[in-house]
């Protein structure tokens, strides 16, 4: 099991991506090999900074970074030296499984579409992200992806998002709905009415409409939406976890009594925070390109990557990916069979 990892182009630096590197592999034998892409003068003063020594890294030059600031396609086109074409490089050449990056969205999902492809099948790549739920979690598709979509695609963010939940989350027969602003039939827009027929034609556990008030209580296992829509969600909800956290600090440490109280529920604390905190997921998967790709938040830390790479890790071992294009082409029979009737 190899897996290329995108070092640059993160808010902290490389030395925190490579610290979560040593920590994912000294907890993760089943891992080979991890190929470090990016700058080798600043990657080598990050490993002699954290006294690295696993032999199983791998060092690769790339002179170049694709910044935040950077239009996917003309910086990649710019820059062909960057580090995320490089990385994603490395996984079209079977050197690596899997990439893993923190740089910008948009060249990520542009650099894996052009030298990866989509597998068999799949129109467009998808940002499948692991919520929270009261007793479990939840896949949200399309995170972010793509902001304009066809009720096609969402049919198949719909299978994507249902294989990396049986697969990834252990559910059996992942409940599949699609978000809408009501729950009857009549609610939704145009997009979304037309991908509530698509999805009954195929074989999904797909409830229909959900609404924002579903998203959290256990009631879905994958909510499907378009990137526009899905990383507004994704964005205010992280938004919201951390808000909430905030509150509670600041409310427990308000007086002496409560101060006394949030010592003794200190451990259920904890277990919340650790619940809500995105770095506990690690990253997302881009779900549908020809190869594993994951993208790790930009502000993410140490133990984010740690996450990322085990995630990958349990992705490859799983061969979601096969098992993703084995369903498409399942629909894609069943959809080809009811429009000849």
């Amino acid at each position: 099991m190899r897996i290329a990892v995108d070092v640059m182009g993160g808010d902290h630096g490389c030395r925190v991506v490579i610290d979560g590197v040593n920590k994912a592999l000294a907890v993760e034998p089943a891992i080979q090999e991890v190929h470090l892409v990016g700058n080798e003068a600043e990657i080598g003063s990050a490993m002699a900074e954290l006294a690295v020594r696993d032999p199983r890294m791998r060092v690769h030059h790339a002179s170049e970074v694709l910044s935040m600031e950077d239009k996917p396609v003309v910086g990649l086109r710019r820059k062909k030296d960057c580090s995320i074409l490089r990385a994603v490089d490395l996984v079209k050449e079977g050197v690596a499984g899997a990439v893993i990056s923190c740089g910008n969205t948009g060249g990520i999902l542009a650099a894996s579409s052009i030298r990866l492809r989509m597998l068999d099948g799949v129109e467009r790549p998808a940002i499948g992200a692991v919520m929270p739920s009261r007793s479990g979690s939840w896949v949200l598709i399309d995170a972010g992806a793509n902001p304009e979509s066809s009720p096609l695609h969402l049919l198949q963010n719909a299978i994507m998002g249902s294989v990396y939940a049986r697969e990834m989350l252990g559910v059996s027969r992942p409940r599949v709905g699609l978000l809408s602003n009501g729950a009857e039939e009549i609610k939704g827009n145009e997009l979304t009415r037309a991908t509530l027929k698509l999805c009954r034609q195929v074989n999904l556990n797909f409830l229909g409409f959900v609404e924002g008030h579903d998203l959290f209580g256990d009631h879905v296992d994958v909510v499907v939406t378009d990137g526009f829509v899905g990383n507004i969600v994704l964005k205010s909800c992280e938004a919201l976890g951390m808000t909430v956290i905030s509150l509670l600090k600041d409310e427990l440490t308000a007086s002496p009594i409560r101060k006394l109280g949030a010592m003794l529920s200190a451990n259920g604390l904890r277990a919340l925070k650790r619940r809500m905190d995105p770095q506990t997921y690690g990253g997302a998967p881009m779900l549908g390109l020809n190869g594993v790709v994951f993208k790790v938040h930009g502000s993410a830390r140490a133990g984010s990557f740690k996450n990322a790479l085990s995630q990958v890790a349990r992705s490859l071992s799983l061969r979601v990916n096969e098992s993703i294009g084995r369903e498409i082409a399942a629909a894609a029979r069943v959809m080809g069979s009811a429009q000849a009737a």
